[in-house]
């Protein structure tokens, strides 16, 4: 087994076997390596080994605790189990967070029980008790796990701090430690891989319409390219921003439950604010296709949302999505096919 993306990693003897050891510390290279994350960069690469490892000085009595093999998952879950022992199973969810990877079925009861005949946990502990995060119940039936391998699964708190006074009251969690939130603290660090992650995109469809804006009924114009390309340049950009960033900041108070229907109101204020409706050059066909493709990329954007939010549910992302995605793009195509006869016109 290899452990060589953990910072100060060291290895145990027990029972025979060589177990990696993690630190329950962060090191600069281990937050270096969430900040890279957080900003979309070798994300889906950013995950550690599955397998056990052990923390503290481990024992057979020690607990055992369920985590994802998203790095920045393990690494919340080591970080606060400082001062204690325990060991951390941990699952192959192709480097996506416990949430995430449980509504796609990685973190799941198929995986988990996999894992616990993998690394032949029976012969690791004496007891026959996991700690799985809350947030994974939804992929991990339970009493199905008790029948396949003889051990009962424990949900632990919603958030990994909250761990050690869970611990302390005998693996007891308070109604607050079951409440799952979404706070601002939690929705803006979402924005970065979001607008990395579509940003490029973004700004190759930016290229495209500054390139073509110089099409007109004489030809091309370079100087129209300028002027008009500009302008959708920065209108593109502002929508995207917009939805990016206060997207996430209003969630909570933007009308409706779909994150579709909330990505249209953050499209009608930069309509609204950008004056738009009454500024648009071209008439009113520019005018209709403008509507058209913002309300089609803020919508969009704010849809990509629902994977990272505890707001949605599984079933209610699929639904959403199929029939979101299919207006969004008609809309977009309209919009933009609208806006290429309004160079003729």
């Amino acid at each position: 087994m290899t452990a060589g993306k953990i910072e100060g990693i060291s290895f145990i003897t027990h029972n025979g076997r060589q177990i990696p050891r993690a630190p329950t510390e962060l090191g600069w290279a281990d937050r270096f390596g969430g900040w890279k994350a957080r900003w979309a960069i070798g994300r889906m690469k950013y995950s550690v080994e599955p397998g056990i490892y052990a923390v503290g000085n481990s024992d057979a009595d020690s607990p055992v605790f369920v985590s994802a093999n998203y790095k920045m998952s393990f690494d919340r879950l080591r970080s606060q189990l400082a001062g204690r022992d325990g060991w951390i199973l941990v699952l192959d969810t192709k480097g996506i967070n416990v949430w995430c990877a449980a509504g796609k079925g990685t973190f799941g009861t198929e995986e988990l029980v996999k894992r616990i005949e993998e690394v032949r946990l029976s012969q690791i502990v004496s007891h026959k008790t996991l700690i799985a995060p809350q947030l994974g119940a939804v992929g991990v039936s339970a009493h199905k796990v008790k029948q396949q391998s003889g051990f009962s699964v424990v949900y632990g708190p919603v958030r990994a701090e909250d761990l050690p006074g869970f611990l302390d009251d005998g693996m007891k969690a308070t109604e607050e430690m079951r409440h799952v939130a979404f706070p601002l603290k939690d929705r803006v660090v979402l924005i970065p891989v979001e607008l990395v992650s579509w940003g490029k995109y973004v700004v190759l469809a930016a290229a495209c319409f500054l390139i073509l804006s110089g099409l007109n009924a004489k030809g091309y114009s370079t100087s129209i390219a300028m002027s008009e390309g500009m302008r959708a340049v920065v209108i593109l950009l502002i929508s995207f921003l917009s939805a990016v960033v206060l997207g996430p900041i209003l969630l909570p108070w933007l009308p409706g439950r779909p994150f579709s229907v909330k990505g249209l109101w953050v499209g009608l204020a930069v309509l609204l604010v950008g004056g738009l409706f009454t500024s648009a050059a071209g008439g009113r066909l520019n005018m209709a296709a403008w509507v058209l493709m913002i309300l089609a990329l803020t919508s969009f954007v704010m849809l990509n949302f629902t994977g990272a939010s505890t707001y949605t549910s599984l079933s209610g992302v699929k639904r959403e999505v199929k029939i979101a995605v299919p207006i969004q793009l008609v809309c977009a195509a309209v919009g933009v096919g609208l806006w290429l006869v309004g160079r003729f016109v």
